[in-house]
């Protein structure tokens, strides 16, 4: 596919709480902020809906900038709640700019939400543009309600796994799956170590306690890197067991996260919930650096078989650590082992790759949409090269999957 003859008009709701700028506040966060500046290189005129602060805000009016989230104590801090008054502010905030862009329906082809807040999802029969919609967690009850309540077009849906498709098809929700993508220039190759590393945001559902322990009995030095999410879970489950043998450093931007990831011997992923994704275990695998994780939710789907990569029953911390120790000495820092996983992620987890899927979703889209002129179907068409509706694939590169609820008469998953 080439890139755009002719740009789509998108508007990309991202979600609310964490501006959408480094150091990333979580996996959701780096792939918005990746998807506005894939999509912006590959010609595309893509608009931000984001909190104050973001990056990409550049292209936007000032009523796409919302309020971010600012705990007085910084001790009550979590990525489950909200400060006082916050959503009293945010949720005005939301919806006028959803209104802007349906007061200016004529100036824009797409909207890309990745909200989770349902308001996107309630307009989306009243925005006057089209509107895809990405599943980045479980099935969330206000999403499904707003979805629901909507009487006229609906939003189309892409899920980042097929476990969370499938989640979300068992309330009636039909995803295509389209993984998460990972900057392969920006994660380049690393040359691994002996310590072993943990990454992601410090929260109970990540699991990070259970990693300490996984360290511990494998005899090997973990290095923690992350923004803590929890600052109780944090201070109770993790600071008592830092010291000369885990060391926390913080929380880092992206080129230091790359580089501490591709020069460690192998990560550890411990989810304790039903993890949609896991982009810790492409990010790492396209470094070369190994990987071992709990078997939960998407995790399996990332891993697919990948020969840097091992995968346990959820809880069996003495089996992580085995699986660890045997990913160390056949890969740890084995150039040519390394260069293989790392081969094997870049061909599953491009952002390129999944920007032209993406292209074509979007051209589906904006030309089955009845309330798009035919000059807007044009320009989809003009710019992914194909037109009408595409059969999906199994594939990232080959295009998308789709996971339908069940009892329609027809397959839950087909390609």
């Amino acid at each position: 596919m080439t890139r755009a003859s002719r740009p789509l008009r998108i508007v990309v709701v991202a979600p609310l709480r964490y501006p959408i700028r480094e150091p990333f506040a979580g996996g959701l966060e780096s792939s918005v902020h990746h998807q506005v500046r894939t999509l912006r290189e590959r010609g595309h005129r893509v608009s931000l809906i984001a909190t104050e602060g973001s990056d990409h805000l550049d292209q936007s009016p000032p009523e796409f900038v919302l309020p971010a989230v600012v705990f007085d104590d910084p001790a009550e801090a979590t990525d489950t709640t909200y400060p006082v008054g916050y959503l009293e502010r945010a949720l005005p905030a939301l919806e006028r700019a959803l209104q802007f862009v349906a007061d200016h329906a004529d100036d824009y082809d797409l909207v890309d939400n990745h909200s989770l807040h349902g308001a996107p999802l309630a307009r989306a029969d009243r925005i006057g543009v089209p509107m895809v919609s990405t599943l980045h967690t479980p099935t969330l009850p206000a999403m499904l309600a707003a979805h629901r309540s909507s009487t006229g077009p609906r939003s189309r849906f892409v899920a980042v796994s097929g476990h969370t498709a499938a989640a979300w098809a068992r309330e009636g929700v039909e995803a295509s799956v389209l993984p998460n993508g990972v900057d392969t220039e920006r994660w380049g190759f690393g040359p691994g170590g002996d310590d072993l590393v943990w990454s992601g945001r410090i929260v109970p559902e990540k699991g990070l306690h259970l990693a300490l322990e996984v360290a511990r009995r494998a005899g090997r030095r973990l290095v923690i890197a992350g923004r803590i999410g929890d600052v109780d879970y944090f201070e109770t489950e993790v600071a008592p067991h830092l010291g000369a043998t885990a060391h926390y450093v913080g929380e880092l931007r992206q080129p230091e996260l790359a580089a501490l990831v591709g020069h460690s011997g192998c990560a550890l992923v411990t989810p304790v919930w039903e993890e949609p994704f896991g982009l810790v275990i492409a990010e790492a695998l396209v470094t070369g650096t190994p990987v071992v994780s709990f078997a939960v939710g998407g995790v399996p789907e990332v891993v697919a078989g990948s020969v840097g990569a091992a995968l346990v029953p959820a809880g069996d911390l003495d089996g992580m650590a085995r699986a660890a120790d045997d990913l160390l000495r056949r890969v740890g820092t084995d150039v040519d082992a390394r260069r293989t996983v790392r081969q094997d992620a870049v061909d599953r987890f491009s952002l390129r790759a999944r920007a032209a899927v993406l292209e074509r979703l979007y051209a589906d889209v904006v030309a089955s949409d009845e309330r798009v002129p035919g000059t807007s179907a044009v320009a989809a068409t003009e710019a992914t090269g194909v037109g009408g509706r595409h059969r999906a694939s199994s594939s990232l590169a080959g295009g998308l999957s789709a996971v339908r609820p069940a009892g329609t008469g027809r397959r839950v998953v087909t390609a």
